[in-house]
């Protein structure tokens, strides 16, 4: 398998962003993504897609939606569609029918900012995933950038010093979403996990002040989905698309935080008697598993079963372990950046059966 950088969920002047697409490209181009998914609000903007080069470097720019019904108030249960091909906005106020027919056009569909509390600061309304009632949706965003911005807003004070500070928001996915995932997963069905930047790259004004808040660099450098591919990338779009949404679609990926550091290398595997699987995989128990996780640096390994925290490894660059029982494993990875402990690496599951 082949890894790859990719940066989903972002906005342009299409919808409620500040930037174009070939702005979003550049910013691309300068952090070192291999590709990018853009979602503008309840649009489907055509003819952008392809390869931005910049020599030496290559990226590919993808087009999605990220559609949500716009009568409704507040605005939430925002889906995230990829590769559906033809612009969904008309099914908006429906989730179940919006789902059914975003698979119907061969597309994908992540359950945007599952949790999204209220800013009341910046007159920013709680867009929290309220129908949980849906069905064949592919997975949540797990972690996304700009959702936890809005949990350490409580005044415009603080507002302004995290735009001339982002660097130090990051600290993990909403805790409310591990526990949904976890719940969700316990099901009995795979859900994938992505991370989302929500970039929008937007303009903030305080008296004299003026400062973007997040640009598109930083997003790109901050958080990323990581997906493992059959083969590098070919350079040919269709090829590419395919190799990207398809690892999406099964869980072959994992979110990260690369701020603090680089998280490219990082590993989650298992191996059976007869099998072996990777992220997003299932394996059978019969004569026992083992679960190994590698870091690409020291860091704070958890291991998860169902949920359940069962086993720690500090300061170290890998974990071992032994499963006999079936479960749904995962791993998270934590490492101290500015004087905190925060989120780094969280893998999708490994589904021992």
């Amino acid at each position: 398998m082949y890894e790859i950088v990719v940066n989903l969920h972002m906005h342009t002047r299409y919808s409620d962003g500040s930037g174009t697409h070939k702005e979003i490209a550049a910013a691309a181009l300068q952090t070192g993504l291999d590709a990018v998914i853009v979602t503008d609000h309840n649009t489907l903007v055509q003819g952008v897609e392809g390869y931005y080069r910049a020599q030496p470097r290559r990226v590919l720019l993808l087009v999605g939606q990220e559609v949500h019904d716009q009568a409704r108030q507040p605005q939430k249960n925002h889906l995230l569609v990829f590769n559906a091909e033809r612009d969904l906005a008309a099914l908006a106020d429906d989730p179940q029918k919006l789902i059914n027919g975003a698979r119907q056009a061969g597309g994908l569909c992540f359950i945007a900012h599952p949790d999204d509390p209220a800013a009341p600061a910046f007159n920013e309304t709680d867009i929290t995933w309220e129908d949980w009632d849906v069905r064949n949706y592919t997975g949540i965003e797990l972690w996304n950038g700009l959702s936890e911005l809005k949990t350490v807003i409580p005044t415009k004070l603080h507002g302004l010093f995290y735009a001339f500070f982002p660097q130090l928001v990051g600290r993990g996915p909403l805790r409310k979403t591990l526990e949904r995932w976890d719940a969700l997963l316990a099901q009995g069905r795979p859900v994938a996990a992505i991370g989302g930047s929500d970039a929008h790259a937007l303009r903030l004004s305080l008296g004299p002040l003026h400062r973007i808040i997040y640009p598109y660099e930083f997003h790109f450098r901050a958080v990323n989905t990581h997906a493992l591919i059959p083969q590098p990338l070919t350079g040919e779009v269709a090829t590419d698309k395919k190799m990207i949404y398809e690892a999406l679609a099964a869980g072959r990926c994992f979110v990260a935080y690369d701020l603090p550091a680089p998280t490219r290398g990082f590993a989650f595997k298992a191996k059976g008697l007869e099998q072996s699987a990777v992220m997003g995989e299932e394996i059978s128990v019969e004569g026992g598993v083992t679960l190994h996780a590698h870091a690409p640096q020291p860091a704070e390994i958890h291991l998860l079963k169902d949920g359940q925290s069962i086993g720690v490894w500090k300061n170290s660059y890998a974990a071992t372990y032994s499963a006999s029982e079936p479960g749904v494993y995962r791993v998270e990875v934590y490492r101290k950046y500015f004087g905190k402990q925060r989120g780094w690496i969280f893998s999708n599951p490994i589904y021992v059966r």
